[in-house]
């Protein structure tokens, strides 16, 4: 059988292009969770190599039967590079021009690591944040969600209240979402989300390190409550923000239970 022939030898037949007579057309079809290298833009050295899980999606007519899967590579492959948040438009317009949607759908999730030094030795190391980039293109423009997950150190206001030495604390994620005009760095947001805890977490701490950062949190007792809005108040101020949303998650250490708060803007 030579390339590009059938089962019987004649032109392949593109059964995704054919005809469906359910007349049900769907929101999204496409490609997920593959893995794809990409370039990030970072404040202190102007870019960062990471490795990224990338869903990506189109809206699908009612009259086809199904979407060609192997142009969403292609594209990816035409993107090798360049795959980033400046060029997130660009990126959906080929879809939607590629594959005749009237919708694009464009996710980016990946690790992103800022060095950081410990607060009293200074040690250097580098530490992890989830970061995500979710874009949408249509006829009438393109949407942006940046998502930053920040962990932090959270001290009980109240465990520190009623106890005579001693508080318990513990480990927690706060999400932000937000759409920006120009360019917010993502040190931006960690920077802010760092300020609204407790204490901020290091990759590594040496003993004179671990004892100022737990005496820190001590002294600074945070409710998940105080910390949304805290980080809520410190966004507000950022007139590149047009709006966001905060979440915090303390993962407890004395419950069989988390605890959880959200906030979003006006």
């Amino acid at each position: 059988m030579s390339p590009g022939s059938g089962r019987f030898g004649g032109p392949m037949k593109d059964i995704q292009s054919s005809f469906d007579d359910r007349g049900i057309g769907i929101d999204k079809v496409g490609i997920k969770n593959i893995r794809y290298p990409i370039v990030v833009l970072d404040k202190a050295n102007t870019v960062q190599h990471t490795i990224a899980s990338i869903n990506m999606y189109v809206d699908l007519p009612k009259q086809f039967k199904g979407t060609h899967m192997s142009r969403f590579v292609e594209i990816l492959n035409e993107h090798r590079g360049n795959i980033n948040i400046r060029d997130y438009p660009d990126i959906l317009k080929k879809m939607q021009k590629r594959f005749n949607a009237g919708s694009a759908h464009l996710e980016i999730e990946f690790p992103y690591f800022i060095e950081k030094k410990s607060p009293v030795t200074h040690a250097r190391s580098l530490m992890e944040y989830n970061c995500t980039f979710i874009g949408t293109g249509n006829g009438t423009g393109t949407d942006f969600v940046l998502i930053v997950r920040v962990p932090v150190l959270t001290l009980c206001p109240c465990s520190r209240e009623i106890s005579s030495h001693g508080a318990h604390n513990q480990r927690s994620f706060v999400t932000v979402h937000l759409r920006f005009r120009g360019l917010v760095w993502i040190e931006e947001i960690v920077d802010v989300v760092e300020a609204s805890a407790s204490s901020q977490l290091y990759s590594l701490l040496k003993r004179p390190d671990e004892k100022y950062v737990t005496e820190s949190a001590y002294d600074n007792p945070m409710f998940v409550e105080d910390v949304v809005r805290e980080v809520a108040r410190k966004l507000k101020k950022n007139e590149k923000i047009i709006n966001f949303s905060v979440e915090a998650e303390n993962l407890e250490s004395i419950h069989n239970h988390n605890v959880y708060a959200y906030v979003e803007s006006e």
